[in-house]
């Protein structure tokens, strides 16, 4: 199976990374903290058709892949910018799943900020979630319902050592857009989204800390030779770089999974998640150990890196959660 990208593929990510380049350097990832949100920029990547990119052409979108979303993803992580492109992009599906054809139609020409809470409320609340405080609308599963939660005013940034964008959205006066097993199993779907594209989104940060080791390795001296050239930091990077290979293969099987239809894509978007997240840890790790003290100064991009390699994934659970999602898709249908 060869996942190696197409001409046109190609062409997308490089122009979301030309966009990035210029536009989400890790000064302006900076200066959007504490709340992780560079307004700015949110109108660029709207204006390049983040939102219309993941609608089908008969919901007024171009008709990208889901691997077309995990290679824009990867870009997104990479860079680390500081919009909810993800969660726009899941949360417009999920509309157009759900029959809302009008208003997914309508979210791809504006700049609405729409996100979807990745946890059952809990006392007519539901916590973290992403995009929330800066989200006009979130959609939300209470039971066999899908709600949406209106905002004229977002809700308090919750703090979170990550710099995300996070909030606890109450329930109270939602509306609902749906119910019944079809919605359920369309937000379901939803959710496996959001991990398969922060997965992406994961192995993308995975490189770019690697790529601050890996330089730092060549270029600081100890010996009268680069650090690199130890076992103790070429081994251990050599292993990071591995792992990246992998999440990023298992990350594109899980796409291409979900673009053909196959019967174990859910649980693959799952892994793909948990794998990431594993590796992106790992990679963050190793990058702030290698560049030694300066690697824990906020200063140093290391920092960045570290930092949201674990609130990324801690925004739906630990690593273990993903798994046992994986175990849910695998046996709910069977005997046991």
């Amino acid at each position: 199976m060869d996942f190696t990208p197409s001409e046109d593929q190609q062409l997308l990510v490089d122009s979301w990374r030309g966009l990035l380049e210029k536009r989400s350097r890790p000064e302006d990832v900076r200066a959007a903290e504490p709340l992780g949100f560079d307004s700015g920029l949110w109108q660029a990547v709207c204006e390049l058709g983040a939102v219309p990119m993941a609608l089908g052409e008969d919901e007024g979108g171009w008709g990208a892949t889901v691997l077309d979303l995990a290679l824009v993803a990867e870009a997104l992580g990479h860079y680390s910018a500081p919009v909810p492109v993800i969660e726009r992009q899941v949360a417009a599906r999920l509309l157009g799943r759900l029959g809302q054809l009008d208003t997914a139609c309508d979210m791809a020409a504006d700049e609405q900020i729409v996100t979807l809470a990745l946890h059952t409320p809990v006392a007519g609340t539901a916590r973290l979630v992403p995009a929330g405080a800066v989200a006009h609308r979130v959609l939300v599963r209470d039971g066999d319902a899908v709600l949406s939660v209106h905002h004229t005013q977002s809700p308090p940034l919750v703090a979170n050592h990550a710099n995300l964008p996070l909030a606890d959205v109450a329930t109270a006066e939602a509306q609902t857009v749906a119910a019944g097993a079809e919605a359920v199993a369309a937000y379901e779907t939803a959710i496996d989204e959001w991990l398969l594209l922060t997965a992406g989104a994961l192995v993308g940060l995975s490189t770019a800390a690697l790529a601050v080791a890996t330089e730092y390795a060549c270029t600081r001296k100890a010996f009268g030779v680069p650090i690199g050239s130890f076992q103790g930091l070429a081994h251990p990077l050599a292993d990071v770089a591995t792992g990246i290979d992998g999440a990023r293969l298992l990350l594109h099987e899980a796409a291409w999974s979900a673009d053909t239809g196959h019967g174990e894509a859910a649980e693959r978007a799952c892994m793909a998640f948990a794998f990431a997240g594993d590796v992106a840890r790992k990679a963050t790790y190793w990058s702030v150990h290698t560049l030694g003290g300066y690697g824990v100064m906020m200063e140093y991009d290391a920092q960045l890196y570290f930092r949201r390699a674990r609130g990324w994934a801690g925004v739906f659970g630990d690593t273990e959660a993903a798994y046992r999602r994986v175990a849910r898709h695998r046996y709910s249908n069977r005997e046991h």
